[in-house]
């Protein structure tokens, strides 16, 4: 026997951190020695070229094989013929005769957290290696005493393929020429305890479906069709565009009621939720995640694969052509990212190599008390990396258009729903994590740089200031927030019976005060329509009829108000259960002309908002509105205006959200001549009484509530009209005063009294008067 014993035994022991410096082809003085570790053969021959097989030594019981070629030289073409007797022969090549495919360039930037293409050198990767093919596999596991990788190639035998680590990096590697596309594979790690923790890859690109755990070897086929929509990405500002993001959850948007009521796939989403995207005029879709998760009640939000897609409707690839088809039909896609936290399944991130490697291992910063998940460590370059890493690959892999970053109050503050003595200070004794916190600026700086037009937004609902302001001028970076002061003030003012709003007007407009100080998304989301807290039009008072009303005042309000706009799915046509991610949406309901009325309400919304500019061109630009009308409390009434960046598009919006109609409602104008009534939330068409100014109105009265001009306008019960000048301006922008609106009681002096219902009075569908808007 030519080697030694210690080697063998820590080989066999799993305590060899480097098998290549003992298995594969290595000098010898009388040529090349060889050495395979081959469990279970019962012999083991070596082939050179076209010479006869050598046969090798068994020099251990548990399946170590050697033998000497003399006069051999390196570098050395070979393969080994492996006998298992009956159960056949293979010829195989040799996993430690290749060369490190982690080059020293590569190890050195993710040491420094610096690697944004990781997904691209760890993982599993199809290659061509000195003309063989197979796939690298390569992960970071530092604390490892030894690793192997096992598979459907090796018989999940982790005595096949232990692997070498490169140097103090942590990263392990190894090329098996045995795998291919498809091959389903895991780690196996030996802690220094001595623990086996069979692991998933956290950098693979395909995922077992559910309940099942392995990695597979991804190899991606898809050949894109959507250079046109990048290109103009690339050119795009989306903070002077219009936004209007339709919020999906895949697996119950829509069912194959013909087999099951089975969720449809990615390709037939991209047909079906393509054309009714764009039919309803939306500009984005937004996906709940769909990185790979396991358990289907988290909708996503508990990933284990941060670089897989679900396979609960198809492959990678598909999932590509969905997004693909989607830019075709003129959709953009967004998708939820989930860095702030990841569950504690013992296959996937969870003390990855036996010790926290991905989380803090002090749980006052390393567990999560509300969700039972653990905490990424911002603070560890090489985990920041694999995060900066997986931001990156969506968008530039998967073509997608931008993220939503999901519970970034949860991130930015160390005693995030903790009480005192369960959270850690940071060094300078305060609340905030700053490892956090540059973690998230380092990610918009990357994003934004790498993919220029996409969208970054914060789910953010503190006052943390800057949040979408740029790094440079000390905010975080984000390119939006979602603004969940206006979510939680709209949705309390209009859950109140009108009799009572008045009392909660300010709740109304308080959102004004500060709508300008970020980039604000308004969103009427998931979170708004689960856990017990029923539909939005279940959350409506009065009456069916009046519950849908005041829906479809909601949503014009919502178009109208600066901020892009995100709407979950089933609420643009008044869904009446709560939502579950077990079941579709209740789509039937469109067999009915209300709730199909406000499908129509909400298409007609959408496309009116994208052809008017002053709706979306200076969103976070308090110059660009003011108010007409904001202290009409008793009335319920509210008025106010928006122009565009050039001052030549102007567009007011009216709401009474009273249950009287208030006829002949004196409204103050910031331009003379006749103003097309653009929109009626109370037309007959979306389901409503008919109370509206027959097509426009005309500003010929005197200046009001601080505008120049003003008009006589029908307000409808429970609804909102839209006013847009119907000749063309173009002029220099107007100066506005900001004044306080008229008393009262001068204000009543001009209204047609005669024509209003009390205040008290129940408005049904044919109460109103008949004149059409």
């Amino acid at each position: 026997m030519i080697t030694t014993r210690d080697e063998v035994e820590r080989l066999i022991g799993r305590r060899h951190a480097n098998p290549h410096s003992f298995l594969g082809a290595h000098p010898h003085p009388d040529g090349v020695i060889l050495r395979t570790w081959r469990p279970t053969a019962q012999s083991v021959a070596v082939r050179v070229a076209d010479k006869e097989p050598v046969p090798l030594e068994l020099i251990h019981p548990d399946g170590i094989y050697e033998g000497l070629l003399s006069a051999a030289e390196l570098p050395l073409q070979y393969e080994f013929e492996v006998d298992y007797g009956e159960h056949g022969s293979w010829a195989v090549k040799d996993p430690y005769s290749f060369l490190p495919t982690v080059g020293e360039l590569d190890v050195h930037l993710v040491g420094e957290g610096r690697h944004h293409r990781l997904y691209e050198q760890l993982g599993a990767h199809v290659r061509t290696v000195d003309g063989v093919q197979g796939v690298s596999f390569a992960l970071w596991a530092p604390s490892a005493r030894a690793v192997s990788v096992v598979g459907d190639f090796n018989a999940w035998d982790s005595r096949l393929h232990p692997m070498r680590v490169l140097g103090s990096s942590g990263i392990w590697e190894l090329f098996v020429p045995d795998a291919g596309p498809g091959s389903h594979y895991k780690f196996e790690i030996v802690a220094q305890s001595g623990e086996i923790r069979l692991k998933a890859d956290p950098l693979a690109f395909a995922a077992e479906l559910p309940p099942l755990t392995a990695s597979v070897v991804h190899e991606s086929e898809h050949e894109w069709g959507d250079d046109d929509w990048l290109a103009s990405r690339r050119e795009s500002t989306p903070l002077g565009e219009p936004v209007s993001v339709y919020e999906v959850h895949l697996a119950s948007w829509r069912r194959n009621v013909a087999e099951d009521g089975r969720s449809l796939t990615y390709l037939e989403l991209a047909d079906e939720l393509a054309a009714y995207v764009k039919d309803m005029g939306f500009t984005h879709v937004e996906l709940l995640p769909v990185m790979a998760h396991p358990f289907s009640g988290s909708w996503g939000y508990q990933v284990t694969s941060y670089f897989a897609p679900t396979p609960l409707f198809g492959s990678p690839d598909d999932c590509k052509a969905f997004v693909d088809r989607l830019h075709q039909a003129g959709v953009g896609v967004l998708l939820d990212w989930v860095p702030a936290h990841f569950p504690r399944d013992d296959w996937a991130l969870a003390r990855f190599d036996g010790t926290a490697l991905y989380e803090h291992d002090d749980p006052r910063r390393g567990a999560h008390p509300d969700w039972g998940t653990l905490i990424f460590n911002y603070g560890r370059n090489e985990v920041r990396n694999f995060l900066l890493a997986s931001a990156v690959y969506w968008l530039r892999e998967y073509h997608a258009d931008g993220l939503r970053v999901d519970a970034v109050a949860s991130m930015l503050y160390l005693d995030y729903s903790r009480k005192h003595g369960e959270w850690v200070p940071n060094q300078f004794g305060g609340r905030e994590d700053l490892e956090a916190v540059q973690f998230l600026k380092e990610l918009n700086e990357l994003v934004h740089a790498e993919e220029p037009g996409v969208i970054s937004a914060a789910e953010e609902s503190t006052a943390w200031p800057g949040v979408s302001r740029p790094t440079y001028v000390g905010g975080l970076g984000f390119g939006f927030k979602w603004n969940m002061g206006w979510m939680h003030d709209t949705l309390g003012y209009f859950q109140q019976d009108p009799i009572y709003r008045r009392y909660h007007h300010h709740e109304l407009t308080f959102s004004l005060v500060y709508a300008f100080s970020e980039n604000f998304i308004l969103p009427l989301s998931h979170d708004e329509v689960v856990h017990g807290k029923g539909s939005l039009v279940d959350k409506m008072p009065g009456d069916a009829w009046q519950k849908r009303a005041n829906l479809r005042a909601l949503y014009a309000y919502m178009w109208a108000h600066p901020g892009k706009k995100l709407l979950f799915m089933g609420c643009e046509f008044g869904q009446e259960r709560e939502w579950s991610h077990e079941r579709s949406l209740d789509w039937h309901l469109l067999e009915n002309r209300d709730h199909a009325g406000i499908q129509s309400l909400v298409r007609d919304l959408n496309f009116a908002y994208r052809d008017e500019p002053a709706l979306w061109e200076l969103d976070s630009d308090g110059s660009a509105f003011w108010w007409i009308e904001a202290n009409a409390a008793e009335d319920n009434v509210i008025a106010f205006a928006r122009r565009d960046a050039a001052s030549e598009r102007f567009f007011v919006f009216v709401g009474n959200f009273s249950s009287a109609p208030r006829r002949d409602y004196r409204v103050g104008l910031p331009l003379p001549g006749r103003w097309k009534e653009l929109l009626n939330t109370d037309s007959s068409f979306y389901g409503g009484s008919d109370v509206g100014n027959f097509g426009g109105v005309e500003a010929d009265g005197p200046g009001w509530s601080g505008q120049p001009h003003s008009a006589t306008v029908n307000l409808p019960p429970l609804g909102a009209v839209w006013l847009v000048p119907e000749a063309p301006v173009s002029r220099p922008p107007i100066e506005q005063e900001s004044r306080p609106a008229q008393p009262a009681d001068e204000r009543r002096e001009l209204q047609d009294t005669s024509a209003q219902a009390s205040e008290e009075s129940v408005v049904s569908p044919g109460a109103a008067a008949t004149d059409k808007p």
